[in-house]
């Protein structure tokens, strides 16, 4: 199937990343009958889908819309999700036979395990005759504008083609290979890139506000977290290091260095008019007492040194009680900061989506040169949809590269 031009092996694309983008990409490319490489430093394609939602993959969600996605152009990804929707990847999973279940927020899981959607994802590959290369590392990439072509120089050999693709991911979780390389290649193209960021990543507390919160570490409750105008009605964790949950994970996106998330602990109840009513049938209770009902008794020990008078409800004034409700109701979080890349699922930011074409991918002032997934700047909720972002940006480009 390889092609010599040059001395060199050519093909008609190579995709750099051997993740859920690069993957989907280069079936597409190799169905159009495309001679197709992909090429990986890792030593296992894919491992990031292997890790992914406890290692049953969290593959897409019912109810994606451009709504979900965060971008400096918040219009650029309708394209690619209205071409490959949610509904197109449930049914290429179902034709491989991957039976799925929803779980809350129109999350769709794996019964089985993530590496059914590996083991798709590479037979389709082998299938259409893509080939693919791990542990092989660039040394770098040439532009030949004479052959209008791509050179890759690897460890591995010097390979051409007319296309070349990077779904080389973002900077999330290093220790799983993660790395700069395909914001270096937009840069060294002439490509404009978006500062990033760690996002969907747990918030970091230091100081005293650590000291005093770190003894909840394992509590989990239902929230509603906001920032900078956006909230999300999800679970929130204490850890050790800060706090985390999808609650948190969700508004870490949106969060900037120095400023303010409110978190309520009590999403589901008006807590002055329920202390209003308490009070008239059991005004003697202690506030702690009360509260140990709606609330982990852990929490409500630290919520009531730390905010609240420790009275009965009878003794509480109108400015307890407004109070009680603002603590409760807007907590003020002030993080140190995130636990960035380390832990981050994925990168905010990445390539300037003015750069590229919102159908094909391509860049738009270097032609055969595309980026998918999540090297883009295009960033999604928590819940699925980084995974519906890899498989539409994948698919289109798949369909001109």
């Amino acid at each position: 199937m390889d092609a010599k031009i040059n001395d060199h092996i050519g093909y008609d694309v190579i995709v750099l990343g051997a993740g859920a983008a690069g993957l989907m990409c280069a079936a597409e490319a190799g169905k159009r009958g495309k001679r197709v490489l992909v090429v990986d430093h890792a030593e296992k394609a894919a491992k990031k889908i292997l890790i992914s939602g406890g290692g049953r993959c969290n593959f897409t969600n019912l109810y994606t819309s451009a709504d979900d996605f965060l971008s400096q152009n918040a219009h650029f990804c309708k394209s690619a999700l209205a071409r490959f929707t949610q509904y197109d990847t449930l049914a290429m999973f179902e034709d491989y036979g991957i039976a799925w279940h929803e779980r809350e927020h129109g999350q769709l899981f794996c019964d089985g395990s993530a590496k059914q959607v590996v083991a798709m994802l590479l037979e389709t590959c082998s299938k259409h005759g893509v080939n693919i290369q791990l542990q092989c590392h660039i040394d770098r990439i040439d532009r030949v504008v004479k052959h209008e072509a791509f050179e890759v120089i690897s460890e591995k050999g010097v390979f051409s083609c007319a296309s070349l693709v990077v779904a080389t991911g973002g900077l999330s979780i290093p220790k799983m290979g993660a790395t700069g390389f395909g914001h270096q290649l937009a840069r060294q193209f002439g490509l404009n890139m978006i500062a990033t960021e760690a996002a969907l990543v747990p918030f970091r507390l230091t100081g005293k506000l650590h000291e005093s919160l770190k003894s909840l570490a394992g509590i989990s409750l239902p929230v509603i977290a906001s920032c900078a105008g956006k909230e999300f009605r999800e679970a929130m964790l204490f850890t050790h290091r800060g706090i985390s949950g999808p609650a948190i994970l969700q508004v870490s996106s949106y969060w900037q260095a120095g400023t303010t998330a409110h978190i309520n602990l009590l999403p589901d109840l008006d807590i002055r008019s329920y202390l209003l009513e308490q009070r008239q049938v059991r005004g003697k209770q202690q506030l702690r007492t009360v509260l140990a009902e709606l609330l982990p008794k852990r929490l409500v020990a630290h919520w009531c040194e730390a905010y609240m008078p420790d009275k009965a409800l009878q003794q509480l004034s109108e400015m307890d009680l407004n109070d009680i409700a603002q603590q409760l109701h807007a907590w003020p979080l002030k993080p140190a900061g995130t636990e960035g890349y380390r832990t981050a699922e994925v990168t905010l930011g990445g390539v300037d989506t003015a750069c590229l074409s919102s159908k094909t991918m391509q860049a738009r002032d270097v032609p055969g040169l595309y980026f998918v997934g999540e090297v883009v700047d295009v960033t999604g909720h928590l819940g699925g949809f980084n995974f519906q972002w890899a498989w539409a940006s994948g698919y289109c480009a798949g369909q001109f590269a």
